[in-house]
Parts: structure tokens; sequence; C-alpha cells
């Protein structure tokens, strides 16, 4: 069978991330966390003082970045590595999070991780997800996927992550986040977060996990079975 491309956009802390990866790992596909790979940038742009409004400054910035993705069979994910350190568990901080849209917005950056995300998903048999892959990263991805959910419910998934590692942060100044990082997101004008005219709205507002992997996996079978796409070799 050919593999195909599975694109899961949408909001953050609608389960993109965890949706992606148990689909993956149920297809026997890679799963690319692209938002990951913003994190990282601004993780390297926050330490060198990179200025934003700065494009040479950015560019050999960009130059001198490598990320990759690892696996850890300790704790069975793929973690990110930032010029060859392990960064996991800091570009999950508040303060990278708080950072990562004004990051993301910058021409340059997006050019960049666009790039090196359709150099990853080349050979198709991947589980991509972020806020433009079926629109811009993976435009003719056979199946896309666009998650939404109640503010107020993101809010609280987002500070059960956090409080996860540890991570104390008032749901207020969480939710504050998560509005802001919609509006930057949605309103850039480099590739802006949208869901694609052929993706499936999924609003997680009151769905488990488990139905959540569910409903994508059900698109991908229909999709190959009901011979929408030629997908024999």
């Amino acid at each position: 069978m050919k593999k195909i491309v599975i694109a899961i956009d949408g909001y953050s802390s609608c389960g993109k991330s965890t949706t992606a990866k148990l689909v993956a790992a149920e297809l026997g596909y890679a799963y690319i966390d692209t938002g990951a790979m913003y994190r990282a940038v601004t993780l390297y742009f926050l330490t060198h003082h990179v200025s934003l409004t700065n494009p040479k400054e950015v560019n050999d910035a960009l130059d001198k970045i490598d990320i990759t993705f690892h696996y850890n069979p300790k704790v069975k994910r793929n973690e990110v590595f930032l010029n060859g350190l392990n960064v996991e568990d800091e570009i999950r901080k508040m303060y990278i999070s708080n950072q990562v849209s004004e990051v993301s917005v910058v021409k340059e950056v997006r050019h960049a991780m666009v790039a090196q995300q359709q150099k990853m998903g080349k050979k198709r048999g991947v589980v991509m997800d972020g806020r433009d892959i079926g629109t811009a990263v993976f435009p003719d991805a056979e199946v896309k996927i666009f998650m939404t959910a109640d503010v107020d419910t993101r809010a609280r998934r987002r500070q059960d992550e956090l409080l996860e590692k540890k991570q104390l942060i008032n749901l207020d100044e969480i939710k504050e986040n998560l509005l802001k990082r919609d509006l930057i997101d949605s309103t850039r004008q480099e590739s802006p977060l949208r869901r694609a005219d052929d993706a499936f709205l999924l609003d997680t507002s009151h769905m488990t996990i488990d139905e959540q992997v569910e409903f994508v996996l059900n698109k991908v079978t229909s999709r190959i079975f009901n011979g929408e796409y030629a997908l024999q070799e």
C-alpha cells in the first residue's frame, strides 16, 4: 500500500499532539511535531538575543539551527534536539509559550521550517501536526483534520500538562496566553491558522483522547477503502 500524509491542524491544547502520536503509532507512521520545531527556534532566538525585526540576524540564526527528533525508549516518545542538545522539557515551559507565536509569524522562520517539514515528509507515511500543515506544508495531504475546542477546556488541559511537569500556572494566565496565540496565529500574513477547505472538523471539547484517535483513524480508513485515493503502488 502506498503511504499517505495525515495533516492535523488546529488550536493549542486541543489534543493535536497526543492524538497525532497515537494515530502514527497505530499506523506505524512517523510522527512530526511541527510546533516543537517552532518552540526550538524560539528557544534559540531568546538565548541568543536575536532581533525578530532584523532579517539578517534572523537568517544568520536560522543557518546555525539544526533541529532533529530522536526516539527515547525510556519514555516511549520522540524528543526534540536543538544543535545536538535535548531541549524537549525546556521548550514546553511557559516562557516559550509566551513567545512562540511571535517568532512563528516571522516570514523567514516559516519558510525555513516549512522547507524542513516538507523534506521530512517527502516519502509520505507521516502524521504531522501544527497550524498550517494542510494549507501550506502539505496541501496535497490525503487526510486533513482541523481540531478545535472551547478555550476554557483548552486552558484546563494546558494547566494539567504543566502541572505534570511541576509548573503551577494560574488558569487565567494560561487562558490569556491561548487567546493571544489564537489571534496571532490566525491573523499572521504568512501561513495563517485556518481550516483547509477539505479538512474534517474535529471539536474535542467533550471528547476523550481515544475518541479523537478513533475519529482520525475512521477518516483514514474511509479514504483508503472508499477508493478516494489510488493507494496501490
